[in-house]
Formats: C-alpha cells, sequence, structure tokens
C-alpha cells in the first residue's frame, strides 16, 4: 500500500533570470510576470474545469494506487523468475522509464551480482539500430528473460520491428507457447494492433492509460512496470507526483511552481529571443530526465498552428547538459556565444553517496585546497560557481533544488514538468497535446517500407529529380 504522500520539497531559485541580476536586456521583470498573470489565471481555470470533467488526464495518474499495487506483486514476483528484462519502446514509451531507472538505481546495475541487483538487468531496445538490437540479444538470457513491449496503438514502426525480431528470437530459443508466458504488452485497454497481438497470443497485458499522450505516461505502467522491475518504490513516485499536483493548486505565477517556470521560460523565449532552454542537472542521475524532458517540451510546443488556426512556429528548442562535465564542453558558448539561452540549473543538497578527497602529495602543494574536501561539496560548488559566471555574463539562469534524489523527488520532477509545459502551451497559445509534425515522416517511413495504403505517396518518394547527381558528393563523382 502507498506511503503517506508528503510535502513537495523542490525549491525554484530563479532570482538569476530577473531583470535585477542580469539586466532589462535580458532578464525578466515582475511587470513582465504581471502581464501573464491573467492568461496564466484563466488558462488554469481551463485546465481546472477541463479536469474536473473528465479531460487532462494525465494529472489522475498520481492517484493509481490500486494499478501500482498490481504492478508491484507482477514484479516482485517476476525478480525472482527472470536474470534479464527488456523494455521495447521508443519515445514516450521508453524515456520516463530509462530516467526512473538511471535516478534511483545503482549506476552500474546491469554489471552488479545478482545477489546485489535486486531484480533482472535492464536493457532498451529504442532505436532500431541493428548493431545494438543484435548485440542486445547476444548478450541476455533468453531462457530467463522477460520482454515488455510499450506501445499505445502498436502502430509505431520502430517499437513493432524491434518487438518482432526480439520476439522471434525468444521463440527460437524457448519455443512458441514458452515465449508467449515471457512477454507482456503495455498497450490501449480495448483497440489496436498490440492489443489485437496480445489477444491471439495469450501476453499478460497491463493498460496505456486512454486519453493520455505517450510523453505524459511515465507514471502509468508505461513508466511503472520497468521501475518495479528494477526494484524501485513505484508508489513513492506516485506519492511525489501528487505531493507536487497539491502544491500546485494555485492560478498564481509566483505561488505555483510549475506556472512560474513556464511564466520564465516563454517570456524569455517571445520577449528576450532566448529560443532555447538548457536542463542542467549536477547528478548524473538526473541526466535521463533532461532526456524525456527534450522530448515533453520538444513536442508538447513545437507547433506550426497556433489554437485559433494561425502560423505562429512557436516553441523553444530544449537542450540537455551534465554539470559539471559540460563545465568543459558547452559552457564557453553558453557565457560567451549567442545570449539566446534560458539556463535552468538543477542542484542536490545531500547526495546518496560521500566521498573525501584525501590528501594530495606534500610536494605538489598547488593541490592542497582540495584537502579535506568532499566530492559532493565539490560538484555543488561547481554549480554555484557556474550560477554566478553566468549572471555575470548577463546569462538568465535559474536553479532547481532537491534536498535528495530519491523516489518521491523523481515523482515531483515529473508532475512538475508536465504541468510546466501545459501552461507553457497555454501561453504560447498552441495545444501542446499531439504531435502532428510527427506524422510526416511516419507516413513516408510507412511508403518507404512497402505498407498497403501508402503505395501513391511511396511513388512520390522513389521518383529521382532530374537534377538529383547534381547535389550529390560520392567517391568516383
Amino acid at each position: 500500500m502507498p506511503k503517506a504522500a508528503g510535502k513537495s520539497r523542490l525549491v525554484i531559485d530563479y532570482r538569476n533570470a530577473t531583470a535585477d541580476a542580469v539586466g532589462k536586456e535580458n532578464g525578466i521583470s515582475q511587470a513582465d510576470l504581471d502581464g501573464v498573470a491573467q492568461t496564466i489565471s484563466e488558462a488554469h481555470a481551463r485546465i481546472t474545469k477541463e479536469h474536473q470533467d473528465g479531460g487532462q488526464r494525465w494529472m489522475n495518474l498520481p492517484d493509481n494506487t490500486d494499478l501500482a499495487d498490481e504492478i508491484q506483486q507482477f514484479a516482485q514476483e517476476a525478480r525472482g523468475q527472470y536474470h534479464d528484462f527488456i523494455l521495447v519502446g521508443i519515445g514516450g514509451s521508453s524515456l520516463g522509464a530509462i530516467a526512473t531507472v538511471q535516478a534511483l538505481t545503482h549506476p552500474f546495475r546491469n554489471v552488479l551480482p545478482d545477489d546485489r541487483r535486486d531484480g533482472p538487468r535492464f536493457f532498451v531496445l529504442d532505436n532500431p539500430d541493428p548493431e545494438k538490437v543484435s548485440s542486445t540479444l547476444d548478450t541476455v538470457d533468453l531462457d530467463r528473460t522477460l520482454i515488455n513491449v510499450v506501445t499505445k496503438s502498436g502502430q509505431t514502426a520502430e517499437t513493432m520491428a524491434n518487438f518482432l525480431v526480439a520476439r522471434g528470437a525468444l521463440i527460437d530459443k524457448v519455443g512458441d507457447e514458452q515465449a508467449k508466458k515471457q512477454i507482456v504488452a503495455t498497450t490501449d485497454p480495448e483497440e489496436g494492433l498490440l492489443r489485437k497481438l496480445a489477444g491471439q497470443e495469450g501476453y499478460r497485458t497491463f493498460p496505456v492509460p486512454p486519453g493520455v499522450d505517450g510523453r505524459q505516461t511515465v507514471l502509468s505502467a508505461v513508466g511503472l512496470i520497468p521501475a518495479a522491475m528494477c526494484g524501485i518504490d513505484i508508489h513513492q513516485l506516485l506519492a511525489g507526483a501528487a505531493a507536487m499536483r497539491a502544491r500546485c493548486q494555485s492560478g498564481d505565477v509566483r505561488e505555483n511552481p510549475a506556472y512560474l517556470l513556464a511564466a520564465l521560460s516563454v517570456l524569455a523565449d517571445q520577449k528576450y529571443d532566448k529560443s532555447m532552454l538548457v536542463m542542467m542537472p549536477y547528478a548524473d542521475a538526473l541526466f535521463g530526465i533532461g532526456d524525456w524532458f527534450r522530448q515533453l517540451w520538444a513536442e508538447s510546443l513545437g507547433k506550426r498552428l497556433s489554437t485559433d488556426n494561425k502560423d505562429v512556429y512557436a516553441g523553444q528548442t530544449p537542450i540537455k547538459s551534465l554539470g559539471a562535465i559540460d563545465q568543459h564542453s558547452q559552457i564557453q558558448l553558453y557565457t560567451e556565444g549567442p545570449n539566446d539561452k534560458l539556463i535552468s540549473l538543477i542542484g542536490v543538497d545531500e547526495y546518496r553517496a560521500r566521498v573525501e578527497i584525501p590528501a594530495p602529495p606534500a610536494s605538489i602543494p598547488d593541490l592542497s585546497y582540495l584537502e579535506g574536501g568532499e566530492l559532493g561539496q565539490l560538484l555543488d560548488r561547481e554549480r554555484k560557481a557556474t550560477a554566478w559566471a553566468l549572471t555575470q555574463a548577463k546569462r538568465p539562469n535559474l536553479t532547481i533544488t532537491t534536498p535528495k534524489i530519491d523516489a518521491f523527488a523523481v515523482g515531483e520532477f515529473f508532475y512538475l514538468f508536465e504541468l510546466q509545459t501545459v501552461m507553457a502551451g497555454a501561453i504560447y497559445n498552441v495545444n501542446p497535446f499531439g504531435q502532428p509534425g510527427v506524422e510526416a515522416g511516419k507516413n513516408a517511413t510507412y511508403a518507404l517500407m512497402g505498407r498497403s495504403g501508402y503505395e501513391s505517396l511511396r511513388d512520390d518518394l522513389l521518383t529521382k529529380p532530374d537534377d538529383a547527381d547534381t547535389f550529390v558528393n560520392a567517391p568516383g563523382t
């Protein structure tokens, strides 16, 4: 059963994103926040009503404790039975799970001894890269492997191709009937190609929640099954999300942390030409959240049309970065290159490991400043130094701090960023749901692969322009 929900713990410090810190040419003023306050208040009222009327279903996912109980029981049995676990999915079907496992388990869990790993080894087949897929299938013990295929419709070419390959390898190894017992499908509860296949084959199934876009399903069975298989407390994930939801009840831009982040991001983009949003955690464990956020922000807000059907070409390009590593690769650009970024640093008050720095040799006195220090202390001071350097260079930045990295905090991050994105859509005046810009590429892939019904598009794609060779540089040309 779920533990007590607790209270939200994340702290947002946005002073370095304001005009007071980085100048009126680059920073958001209090008048700017006042200027979007009414828009945000009205959008909050609309979102709240839509939720009450059965819409905005992603907001219900933190309440899914009964499903979490079912998943926890399933995973507890499966963890003792299987040595390897393969997640087959792409985009929203894999990024949230990867982020959760990266944040909350040992960074080298796959090479730990079985008695220290708390569950099977975790592998992901997302990109249909033949080298990665074949290497994965060579690495796992198929006799003791559970495959979880995740796609709402079963139409995703990359996922279904990878699944058919993994399924075929499993059948070759253990036989058709046994293979059916080692496959779990997370898909639409009623319809779709994968639902049809699962029904025919008798796979164990879990639902992709209806009315929820894939990039917002991390707190559903999509993300909870891989998390539970890796020994993560999924009830605490939901509890953290619920705590953030409770904190975000106000329609006031300064009181609601998600709305504040949305306002800062969109204002920075629309008014101060900060067309890029950098997420830079100072913890390796949180780097996957940057990957997950990139899809959430880009697919939700990168829209050509406004809600009133006008061309707006909205969106802010999300960039992932990692402190302190990217202080040695990207910060040079951020501090002295184009001033076109809002940088969001993520700090951790207390890391889960404490590593003291030994005294250097007496013959190297220039390293004596490290003596008595500790790695987490160094990493956090690197973050503070980066914030200072960016501010000195008039580059707007803000800091989100968590007391520690645990399942509760990760749940908070997920809900915070999802609500931030929905409100950003309201400020941009675009629909943050759906991804129409993705469909053209999907349809072209179907045509090139010979799918029935796409013949005319295939002919267009394969017709070579008369001057095509003019623009090709190849050996011998």
